[in-house]
This record gives C-alpha cells, sequence and structure tokens, in this order.
C-alpha cells in the first residue's frame, strides 16, 4: 500500500513539473509572438506604401547649436538683414546662419532649401551674391558636442 502511495506521489510531482514546463514555453511563445508582431507593426508602419507622401523635409538647423569657422562672427542687425535678403533672393529656403566669411567673400549664408539639403551662399561687401556652393562650404558644420550637425 505504501509502495503505491509512493508511486502515486511521484507521478503527481512529474505531471506538475510537466504543467509548469509546458505554462512557461507557452508563455515565452505568446511573448515572442507579441515581440514578433509589434516588430512587424511597427516595420510595416514605416515602409513606404504606394500613394504615400514623401517623406518630410528635415528641420532647419539651429544656428545656436553650431559653432563656426576660425576668424567668422554670426551677424547681427541691418547687415544680417541684408546679407539673409541678399541670399534668398539668390536661393528658395530657410536661412540658418549669417556669418562673416573667412574664406574669400565678405559674408556667408547658409540657407537650408526646402528639399533638405544646405547652401552655402557666398556675399560680397556690396551685398550681391558671389558664388552659390553645395553644403556649407567647407568641412562639415559641428555642433557643440562636437558632432556633425
Amino acid at each position: 500500500m505504501e509502495e503505491t502511495k509512493d508511486t502515486t506521489h511521484r507521478a503527481r510531482r512529474a505531471s506538475r513539473r510537466w504543467i509548469t514546463s509546458t505554462a512557461l514555453v507557452g508563455a515565452g511563445l505568446v511573448t515572442g509572438g507579441v515581440l514578433a508582431g509589434s516588430q512587424l507593426a511597427q516595420a510595416q508602419g514605416t515602409s513606404p506604401s504606394e500613394g504615400a507622401s514623401p517623406p518630410a523635409a528635415t528641420a532647419p538647423i539651429n544656428p545656436a547649436d553650431m559653432t563656426h569657422g576660425p576668424g567668422e562672427t554670426l551677424l547681427t542687425g541691418s547687415t544680417a538683414d541684408r546679407v539673409e535678403a541678399a541670399a534668398l533672393d539668390a536661393v528658395d529656403g530657410t536661412i540658418i546662419r549669417v556669418e562673416t566669411d573667412s574664406d574669400g567673400a565678405a559674408y556667408e549664408a547658409h540657407v537650408q532649401k526646402a528639399d533638405g539639403s544646405e547652401v552655402t551662399v557666398k556675399i560680397d561687401e556690396g551685398f550681391n551674391v558671389v558664388d552659390t556652393i553645395d553644403g556649407f562650404g567647407g568641412p562639415a558644420p559641428t555642433g557643440v558636442d562636437g558632432s556633425n550637425a
């Protein structure tokens, strides 16, 4: 009788272990399915679809977060206004910053075009555009944290 009781007790323990193991595996499968589903939903939400609008242009760069070339200073007042006006007459976009130029022209304006690209507009002392260069007209601008903006 004692032997039957011991066998029954072992069978119940084995059954509980099997149920616990099965429950843990099932919970893992459910969790994995949820994670996989969320990744698929995220990927589906970010992939281009037929008829989708193009991505929005990059937000304007904050000039306060950038350093400028050696010997250059940010412009203010009426000089800044005139340099901005000359640059915007030459290029359709948004002024990022205007400053003196240490590389040939009196002034330069950094402009972000509607497509998100940047150009540097070189301007002489008479506020005439003398050149337009793709990008920032030199090394990539450096943010306050030392990274390229």
